[in-house]
């Protein structure tokens, strides 16, 4: 076992060796239908895809993967573009899939990019509920605690399991029923004691000054891929309108759900897939908007 993984995380896929590292891989649907890599956001796992994988798999060959220090494949480093990046090219290498479209939710949006940047094997992106960069992420107050390592380590360790939900609903709409979820809020509190303490910092600090040399929107115009983005009209982290925006002007095709938060893989799995299933029939060529 990794370092981070825990007792009580069960694996459901393959554990693939890239890089010299062990990485958490599931596969489902046919072997030659179109390749759909799905990444999870920031304290999460390839469960956050419970939900849809049964909806594209049908047709779709779709590609769960923990990212670097989350999950079943841990670690303690790599957490950023570069390494996720890396990792997830060869992981596509070593599957030998071509035309992929690669979907990231949140914080794996950067990690779609990025894969997308270094392999040729992709074709299509979809970044669900994540904004260009933090300059508008609304948290709550006391998040930037979680980059001093005292802190975010005793949270791992001890933070009971009432405690780690009630900060996960910041995640969906106001109102939805946790309960009900797929994963279940015990997989995401399993999730959230996966993964590494370290990431934290990641996510709070290093990745925020990276967005803002170089954010996603930015990235997606050099990518210059058929492009779409989702996002739920009630997601309390980023304002919708100024995503869309943004993304548009980048030559990318938005679409918003009306009755989903930031988690609309979880909280309107069959809406998400059904506007995925529609961009994936006939992708757009990007169409930036000229500086």
């Amino acid at each position: 076992m990794t370092s981070t993984e825990t007792k009580s995380r069960a694996r459901i896929g393959d554990l693939i060796t890239v890089q010299g590292r062990r990485v958490h891989v599931r596969q489902d649907g046919p072997a030659d239908g179109k390749p759909v890599l799905l990444l999870h956001g920031f304290e999460g796992s390839l469960h956050w895809w419970d939900a849809v994988t049964p909806l594209l798999s049908d047709t779709y060959r779709v590609i769960r993967v923990d990212l670097l220090g989350f999950g079943c494949t841990g670690g303690e480093a790599g957490f950023g573009q570069d390494g996720q990046g890396s990792m997830l090219a060869a992981v596509l290498d070593e599957l030998g899939v071509a035309q992929v479209a690669v979907c990231g939710h949140s914080w794996g949006a950067d990690a779609a990019l990025a894969v997308a940047a270094r392999s040729p094997r992709i074709t299509e992106i979809i970044i669900l509920d994540q904004a260009p960069d933090l300059s508008y992420l609304h948290v709550p107050a006391g998040a930037a605690l979680l980059a001093l390592g005292p802190v975010a380590r005793f949270i791992q360790r001890f933070a009971p399991e009432p405690i780690v939900r009630q900060a996960l609903r910041e995640g969906f709409a106001p109102g939805f029923e946790l309960s009900g979820a797929v994963p279940s809020p015990h997989q995401m509190f399993l999730d959230h004691r996966a993964m590494s303490w370290r990431a934290y910092r990641e996510v709070t600090t290093v990745r925020r000054q990276a967005l803002a040399t170089d954010p996603l929107d930015r990235q997606l115009r050099r990518l210059a891929l058929p492009a779409l983005v989702i996002h739920g009209r009630l997601d309390g982290m980023y304002d919708w309108a100024t995503t869309r925006d943004r993304y548009i002007a980048a030559g990318a095709r938005f679409e918003l759900i009306d009755n989903a938060g930031h988690s609309p893989n979880v909280e309107t799995p069959h809406r998400f897939t059904e506007i995925l299933r529609d961009f994936l029939a006939a992708p757009a060529a990007p169409n930036p908007i000229q500086d």
